[in-house]
């Protein structure tokens, strides 16, 4: 295979046909995704007539020749995260920098990672090197970065184990925050993994019957108290470090400074900060934090809900540097109630 064959394209859409995976390619050049989401930029790119006119369609086996051909970087860091508690924060104050790759929750990286859903009878190497050389073909270097780091999904922390295996010595972040404060933004506008059944295979060691005939509330706290209980599993047993909310930003160029491959020097710094400054998913607008007002929006039920099953994992994310224990909160068993 030419070097040159997949420069300045990268994979926009795994998808499956006759029990194969396919992937489907988009055209960026040297264009720098900035974007708060990976499939913003695609959309972006989508509309330009070159893409329009020109599109590459290929098999799963072309991807891992191109890792061969070309390797990209490896990864510096990968986010996970207990949604709407500053992930998109994060990625976007990373993304300011030259030196950084920023990858944030390509659905492609999920595809692969639950692909043993669809396709039970898939080997878990095979699965983990289709990992890789996807990651390979995000990470190239495309405008002379030198690090790269990708923030997933809320949900991809219950594959920790297959991520770990792809890639055991890449440093990774959990992110967290109060579960009442994220049921609140939950409760507003429901992400598709917070409504039963949405996302095909089940997410959570719920009954599918039993989640289906739950009010709102009760499914998103049991949700987010299984995410965080998994997140603060993984940073117990599996190299991550916890990160909460009200510690951002300052805590990336401080503390985290090292895992996230940030030069301490003051350009990078007023960067970093200037970036800080702005609503990640809203970047017209300055940031303002919300804690209190969703503190006071919540309502008795959900705050009852909360409570029962998604602080016990959060009292443990907070208490892991104090010794506590990963039995000292429930890991519900598919069924349970």
């Amino acid at each position: 295979m030419s070097s040159r064959r997949f420069a300045g394209w990268l994979p926009i859409r795994v998808f499956w046909r006759d029990s194969m995976p396919l992937v489907d390619w988009c055209y960026f050049g040297n264009t720098r995704l900035t974007a708060p989401f990976f499939q913003d930029s695609v959309t972006e790119a989508l509309r330009l007539p070159f893409n329009q006119a020109f599109r590459r369609e290929t098999p799963i086996a072309e991807l891992q020749e191109w890792r061969h051909a070309s390797p990209g970087l490896e990864p510096t860091a990968f986010i996970l995260h207990a949604s709407r508690c500053g992930s998109t924060l994060v990625s976007q104050i990373l993304a300011c920098l030259d030196s950084h790759i920023v990858m944030s929750e390509p659905p492609m990286l999920d595809t692969i990672l639950r692909a043993r859903y669809l396709e039970p009878a898939i080997d878990e190497d095979v699965q983990v090197e289709w990992l890789r050389a996807l990651v390979s073909s995000l990470g190239q270097a495309r405008s002379g970065e030198t690090r790269f780091v990708i923030k997933l999904d809320a949900w991809s922390v219950f594959e920790l184990g297959l991520l770990r295996k792809a890639f055991p010595h890449t440093p990774w972040v959990y992110l967290y925050r109060d579960p009442l404060e994220i049921a609140v933004s939950q409760m507003r506008e429901r992400g598709a993994y917070m409504i039963p059944g949405v996302l095909g295979a089940a997410l959570y060691t719920l009954d599918r019957k039993e989640a289906m005939a739950m009010c709102p509330e009760e499914f998103i706290a049991r949700a987010l108290g299984q995410m965080q209980a998994a997140g603060y599993a993984g940073c117990l047993h599996a190299g991550g470090r916890a990160l909460h909310y009200r510690r951002l930003p300052q805590a990336l160029w401080t503390e985290f400074g090292n895992v996230f491959g940030i030069r301490d020097d003051a350009a990078s710094l007023g960067k970093l900060k200037e970036a800080a400054r702005w609503n990640a998913k809203r970047p017209q607008f300055e940031f303002v934090e919300d804690s209190e007002r969703k503190q006071r929006e919540a309502s008795p039920a959900l705050r009852d809900w909360v409570e029962r099953w998604a602080m016990p994992a959060y009292r443990a994310l907070e208490g892991a540097h104090a010794g506590a224990s990963a039995t000292e909160f429930p890991v519900l068993e598919e069924g349970t109630t």
